[in-house]
């Protein structure tokens, strides 16, 4: 073996920026949140051949004394912790003061800058960690510049791992909007050969914050964006979560920052994703952009140098926390509620009625079922729908759809929020009436969604009833089945089944759940069964009960092409504004969607 020695302080810092400099985002990253320390509040980075030739950053921060600007190179040198009780409870973007000597050994690295109380800037030249003697004077405005050039110049090895200029310019726009993202006081530039790529500016009110949000991620998450803001127990959670008709693909849209960091963190993808669980669609992802504030002592970011990485100190309680808060909003995101504000409502004002653009509609859908009559009380609508005719439902008088003039009575301000039913489409959708504009419901997506909270909150308050059968149903079933059957007796109970077995492969249906009277028994065990044999023992099936309970549901909706009443489809209406999560169905789809008069006014180039 070689004998043990000391390396050299230059491979020191190039092994140090191997876990540091992974490419020209990596120096862009750190650079920017040195920016951000500093107090900056505009970042402009200017960059050649996608950062692989030439990186600068500038700020109009508090800049770098003149005698410190060598400091500033040397490896574990650091303005920003200075014992172990600041490491414990770090505020900074940066602390570890590896990142400047780390990008200094593989570049070739020029620091400048000024401080306040300085008549002039000074600037500080070193190649591969040779510097210069001593700092030189130049006109600099206050704030710091540093340029990196040929980056890898030294290291071919890492250099011819690094992507095409259009691939590199992508991962540094990627890291920019993120930083922008958390920093909403800040403004940001970007330029890429010679040519501005994008420009931001500070965004102090609500407005501005949600134009930076449009900017960044596009119009439309901003108009599916549900604002949230919750504090307790000593944390703090705000920001804009989209409405699970939002869907993506990928996780791409995906923002979570812990006291202005951003992070990835598997703790806070299952809160976020269980959140989500009862309306997301298949294997689709939600966006969000989250703000989590708490003590820095109880987040521990000392985990990798990377800094993407966090601990929390007490992980099940920011779980929980983020969990039921999200799960709140969600829930809340119905026609009638102002739980929760959508994006576009300054804090402090009312939020109005929340609509989805016609745009946010998925492809029509339908599911076969069991007829079920709506589950409400059906007197009033006939005094409350002031053009209803009786007992004919091809003579519906349809109320004007032009707004009241001055002294005029206003019939719109009195409807309720998803308005009054007009009429039955294809058997699928109803068309209504609200006060400003029209809504298209999917009958059955909406009637899914209103059964399916019905049992969860019958099955959260053990009263899941059952509804004896005047006449007991036989099924034929396998074996293996039949033996499910009676192994899970006490489940289907509680899910108000009342089963029994007669012989080696048939069973009897003696009563259903109450809230699926007059549907197909023998479907609804059929269904149950299989759901049993995939979740397996006893345990697995409480666990995965929502989605049995979505399987129940699905039978115990209003099936495609079954005629509804005015006053059946009103009922459907009322009961969509009372519940939880009314905007999807449990496949995550939407249930209603809006268009405005102004809609419709561009659609017939009304006023054009």
């Amino acid at each position: 073996m070689n004998p043990i020695h000391l390396l050299p302080p230059q491979l020191i810092n190039q092994i140090a920026a191997g876990e540091v400099v992974e490419r020209p985002a990596s120096v862009v990253k750190e650079l920017v949140e040195n920016s951000l320390d500093a107090g900056a509040t505009r970042v402009q980075v200017d960059l050649e051949q996608g950062g692989i030739k030439r990186m600068r950053v500038r700020d109009d921060g508090s800049g770098i004394p003149r005698e410190q600007l060598g400091l500033a190179l040397s490896r574990h040198a650091t303005s920003k912790v200075g014992s172990l009780e600041d490491l414990e409870r770090v505020s900074s973007m940066g602390f570890r003061g590896e990142a400047l000597p780390s990008i200094n050994s593989v570049s070739r690295l020029v620091l400048c800058s000024r401080t306040e109380d300085s008549d002039r800037g000074w600037q500080l030249q070193s190649y591969g960690a040779v510097q210069t003697p001593a700092p030189a004077p130049i006109a600099h405005p206050l704030g710091t510049t540093v340029e990196v050039r040929d980056l890898f110049y030294n290291t071919p090895a890492r250099r011819k791992f690094l992507r095409t200029e259009k691939t590199e310019l992508g991962h540094i726009d990627t890291v920019l909007r993120r930083l922008a993202l958390a920093r909403f006081d800040v403004g940001f530039s970007l330029r890429h050969n010679q040519r501005e790529v994008w420009t931001l500016a500070p965004a102090l009110r609500a407005e501005q914050r949600e134009r930076r949000l449009a900017d960044l991620l596009g119009r439309a998450f901003l108009e599916h964006a549900l604002f949230a803001e919750h504090e307790a127990a000593g944390l703090r959670l705000w920001g804009w979560i989209a409405r699970p008709t939002y869907s993506r693909s990928q996780a791409d849209h995906q923002y979570f920052y812990v006291n202005g960091r951003m992070i990835r963190d598997r703790l806070v993808t299952h809160a976020v994703r269980q959140a989500y669980k009862d309306v997301l669609y298949h294997d689709r992802h939600p966006a969000y952009v989250l703000y989590l504030e708490l003590d820095p002592r109880l987040v521990d970011v000392n985990v990798h140098p990377s800094k993407h990485e966090v601990r929390f100190r007490e992980g099940r309680l920011v779980h929980d926390f983020l969990f039921h808060t999200l799960h709140q909003v969600i829930a809340a995101d119905r026609p009638n509620s102002a739980a929760a504000r959508p994006a576009g409502t300054a804090d402090g004002e009312a939020a109005a009625p929340v609509h989805r653009p016609a745009s946010a509609a998925a492809p029509g859908y339908r599911q076969q079922s069991i007829p079920l009559g709506v589950r409400e009380t059906r007197s009033g609508y006939r005094a409350s729908f002031l053009t209803q005719q009786p007992a004919q439902e091809h003579a519906i008088a349809f109320p004007p759809l032009t707004q009241p003039q001055d002294g005029e009575p206003s019939q719109g301000r009195d409807l309720p929020p998803l308005g009054l039913a007009l009429a039955q489409i294809h058997g699928i959708y109803i068309l209504s009436q609200t006060a400003e504009g029209l809504v298209l419901v999917d009958m059955h997506a909406a009637h899914e969604r209103i059964v399916y909270e019905r049992f969860k909150q019958a099955w959260a308050e053990h009263r899941v009833q059952c509804q004896p059968l005047l006449v007991p149903i036989a099924v034929k079933v396998s074996s293996r089945e039949a033996d499910l059957a009676e192994e899970q007796q006490a489940v289907l109970e509680a899910l108000g089944l009342e089963i029994s077995r007669v012989d080696q492969e048939t069973l009897v249906v003696r009563g259903v759940p109450a809230l699926l009277r007059g549907g197909d028994p023998e479907r609804l065990l059929r269904d149950l069964l299989s759901d049993l044999v995939v979740h397996g023992s006893s345990s697995r099936i409480r666990e995965q009960i929502d989605s049995i309970l979505a399987t129940m549901a699905c039978h115990g909706s209003v099936r495609a092409n079954r005629r509804l009443t005015l006053e059946e489809m009103n009922s459907l209406l009322r009961d969509m504004e009372r519940t939880e999560r009314s905007g999807q169905c449990n496949h995550g789809r939407p249930t209603w969607v809006s268009l405005k008069l102004s809609d419709l006014d561009k659609l017939f180039l009304r006023g054009q």
